[in-house]
Parts: C-alpha cells; structure tokens; sequence
C-alpha cells in the first residue's frame, strides 16, 4: 500500500503530522499515536532520501505547527509584539520538524535486507533514538514524544517498567505491525495482528502489577491554585494582594501535613519577603504544618538569582531549580545573542541553574522529589531522587500558556512521571492543572482552571522501586542502538551479496 503520486505522499505526511497532538491532552484520542505513524511510514516507502526528508520536515511542521502552538501564547506576556512572536514561533516550528525530517532521510538511505525489516526493524528503533535526541540536545524538548499519549491506554503498565521511550518505541512498532500487514499475505497479516493485540493484553496485565508499596499512615496534604493573571503577577500593586489570597488560603487548611504553594508564588526576592516568610513559618510551626512555596531568590554573594522553593514550618529546607527553560529562564551563548534580543526588544530573564544532586527535602519524615514547571518533562532527573523519596511534588506557572492546550499536555506528562516512579504527585499551579495523581497515573482530584481555590487530600508516602526507576532510560535506547545497528548490518549484508550476484 504506497501513495503512487509523489505529491499525495508529501500531503498524507503532513496530514499524519496535523493528525498527531490528537493522541494527546486534551484530546488524548490514544490510538491516533498508532496512526500517525503508520501513515508517514507509507509515505516513506517510495521517494529519494531528500523527498522522505521533505515529508519528515512536513510531518514535524504539522505536528508542532498545532501541537506545540501555545508556545506563542508566552510571547504576549513578555510584550514582544506578533511582528516578533510569529516568526519566533515559526522558526521553533520549523527547527523541530527537522528531527523527523533527518529520521526519514537516514530510514531511506539506510540499506535494509527488505521493506518488511526496515518497517519492523529500523523504523521503530530509529524513531526512539531520535527521540531521545530531542529530549537531550540543546538541553532537551520532550513534548509530543509518543510514549506519552499512551497513560490511559493498555500500554501504560509498560510505562514503569520502559519508561516513556520503551512505550514509544511499541507504538512506533505496532505502527509497523500493522503497515506490514496491510500488504502482508493472509498468514503474515495474522501474525502482525496478533503481535499488536498480545502487546496490548501485556500492557494491561502490566497495569495491575504494583512495583511499590505504602509505607507508613496517609499525610494530609493541601495544593492552593491562586489564580494571579499573568500580566498583573509581578505589577508591585498586586503584590500585597497575592500574598494575601496565598496567607488566607493557608489558614484555612493549617494543620494538613504538607501545603504546597506554586512556582514564583510568592512576587517578591526571597531577601525582601523575610518578614512575610517569618510569619507563615511561625503560623505552620504552631500548627504542625509545612509550606513549601516558590519565589525568585539571589545569591547576595555572588548575584545569581535562582527559580527556588523553599520549605517552612515543621520542614525546613529550600531547592532551586535545576533545569533551566532555554530562552524562558536563560539565554544559551549569551554573549552572543544577548546583542540581538536586546534588539528585537526580546526580554530574558537571566537565573543561574541550582546544583545537580541536592539533598532531598523532606515531610514528617518522608523524603520528596521536588521538581520546579519544565522539570517534569524528564523521566531520567526525576528518578534521580527515587527510591529514596516517596512522593513526587511538582509546581509549575502554566498562567504563560492561557487557555491552550499546553497545560493539558504538561499535566499529561506529570501523570506519566508518577506512573514511572509507582509514586503519588502533586502538582499545585497558579492557574491549572492543579491535580493529585495516583501510582497508577490516574488523576486522584483536581481543581478547575482558571478559578482560586484549594485541592484537600490524602496520600500515601511509597517506597520500593520500579524497574524504570532502577533501570532508567539506558537499557531502551541501548537496545535501540542495538536493533538499528544489527538492521543496518543485515542490509549491507544483503546488498553486497546483491553485488555479487547480479542475477539476484
């Protein structure tokens, strides 16, 4: 089955890009994740190299073109006017259409031992590599990574065992599974279907396996959302009134093990605040609470601000965030480039990373993998803290978004981390998805967006291991490697006995 015009070819590979953040939040149509790549592996099937780069650079142009699209809603909250912000946007765009574009140039130059061994063989471990490079060069992007749109399917009890790049790997290969079997004979279409349904009754068995255990009485635990517009967040007129919406909405639940505040709650230096802060430490000590809340801070000494949270009341402890936005919190090169966004009237905020490796906070005796917004999207920092911590507590500012679908996918991934780690989560915000999150990934409670309020619950400190958090991200891209260097090896094989054979 092979689009016979080349230009239908060039339009079903955009078409499957469009098609792609379906799969995912809000939306989460999961089966569209099995789709999307099958049909740009049909378009793949015929062409040169350069005209199955041209449909991978398509694919990503459609796929980000909508699925990463609320990341232009951030320009109009740092007054950078839509001159400036669309071919911002555009130029992501298109930077990030070019890892499925150089996917589909190396599928198609690479020599395979036959059309069926590229599909099974090539393609799937070649999409997790690539991948994989997204979520590491420049210091990574994970978003739209496959194995995300999978947290409410069958395959998400492979997610604590493989993690997000083991379960994007079996979409890619059931993808293939069912393009081989569309021009398959009767027998081999049997056995690809049946290899994608045995993989779907393998993931759902794995979703009723519990890696981890309970460990210790339930913490009460509140996550305040304050709802603080983007655009009046940091005017100094709104600043004695968000801190009194955050004050009074704390005092309504003294007394709950852990109140979790969100990313730069508090609109002032860490230094400026100590008043502020002295009080609501005293208010939790009194009451047998800890708050942990964000705020900007600076180094005196050596004048690096950092994106922080810090810890009060029966807790005490700060952490600044590790993993920087690229753009957002820092500029790369910034020597370099400083010059030219200072022309452009882009402005930069200018934070210092926190160190790798800090020791871990901890509540009523439990420890906590605390993580700060961007954070999240990374499985393998995450883990960094496990299995010594037994809750996972995220915070995040998803008012730069608005009303996009950017939260939606944010909130996925955080879901994905808690099902990784066999943990609960967290995850209290400023404007939504302020939610709780089982060990199974499974939304406990949450808030609506864009309204104050407060999400009361319980949960339950977790201990033992995963096979992910054990493992982590080494043994799938390993075997990934593997799989396309032995497909790789085959194909040369092939072709050279091909060149002494010409009759072949």
């Amino acid at each position: 089955m092979k689009p016979a015009n080349p230009f239908l070819a060039d339009a079903l590979a955009l078409v499957a890009g469009l098609l792609l953040p379906l799969a995912f939040a809000p939306a989460g149509v999961f089966p569209v994740a099995f789709l999307s790549p099958l049909m740009l592996m049909l378009a793949w099937r015929t062409g040169t190299p350069r005209r199955a780069f041209l449909r991978g650079w398509l694919y990503g142009a459609g796929s980000f073109g909508i699925g990463v699209s609320w990341i232009h809603e951030s320009f109009r909250f740092n007054d950078i006017g839509l001159g400036v912000a669309i071919p911002l946007t555009v130029a992501f765009v298109a930077f990030l259409a070019l890892y499925p574009a150089l996917l589909g140039f190396a599928l198609r130059r690479a020599p395979a031992a036959s059309e069926t061994q590229r599909m099974l063989l090539l393609f799937p471990a070649a999409w997790v590599l690539v991948e994989w490079l997204r979520g590491w060069l420049f210091t990574g992007f994970t978003w739209l990574q496959l194995g995300y749109s999978q947290v409410d399917s069958p395959l998400a009890g492979f997610l604590p065992v493989a993690g997000v790049y083991g379960v994007g790997w079996l979409v890619a290969l059931c993808a293939a599974l069912i393009g081989v079997a569309l021009s398959a004979g009767s027998r081999g279409r049997v056995a690809c279907v049946a290899a994608v349904i045995l993989v779907g009754i393998a993931g759902e068995a794995l979703r009723s396996v519990r890696f981890t255990r309970a460990a210790g009485p339930p913490l009460e635990v509140a996550l305040l959302q304050g709802n603080i517009p983007q655009d009046q967040k940091w005017l100094p007129a709104m600043r004695q009134p968000t801190l009194d919406r955050y004050a009074e909405f704390t005092r309504q639940v003294l007394g709950a093990d852990l109140i979790v505040w969100p990313e730069t709650a508090v609109p002032e230096l860490l230094h400026r605040a100590q008043p502020f802060i002295e009080a609501l430490d005293a208010a939790a000590r009194a009451r047998g609470s800890a708050v942990l809340f964000g705020i900007p801070s600076i180094d005196q000494s050596t004048r690096r601000f950092f994106n922080t949270l810090v810890l009060v009341g029966t807790s005490r402890g700060f952490y600044h965030k590790r993993h920087l936005v690229p753009f957002g919190e820092y500029l790369p090169l910034d020597a370099l480039l400083r010059p030219v966004t200072r022309a452009l009237g882009i402005p930069v905020s200018n934070f210092s990373p926190g160190t790798r490796g800090p020791s871990l906070l901890s509540v009523a005796g439990h420890p906590l993998s605390v993580s700060i917004c961007y954070e999240i999207a990374f499985g393998a920092e995450i883990i960094e803290a496990l299995p010594a911590a037994r809750l996972l507590v995220t915070v995040s500012n998803d008012a730069w978004f608005g009303t996009s679908i950017g939260p939606h996918q944010h909130f996925e991934i955080a879901r994905v981390r808690a099902l990784e780690s066999g943990r609960y989560l967290l995850r209290a915000t400023n404007t939504g998805i302020t939610a709780i999150v089982g060990p199974d990934g499974r939304t406990v409670a949450r808030l609506a967006q864009f309204e104050p309020g407060i999400l009361q619950g319980e949960v339950r400190p977790m201990a033992g291991a995963t096979p992910y958090v054990v493992l982590g991200d080494f043994p799938v891209v390993f075997a990934a490697l593997l799989t396309f260097s032995f497909g790789l090896a085959a194909g040369i094989g092939r072709r050279r006995r091909d060149d002494r054979d010409p009759s072949a």
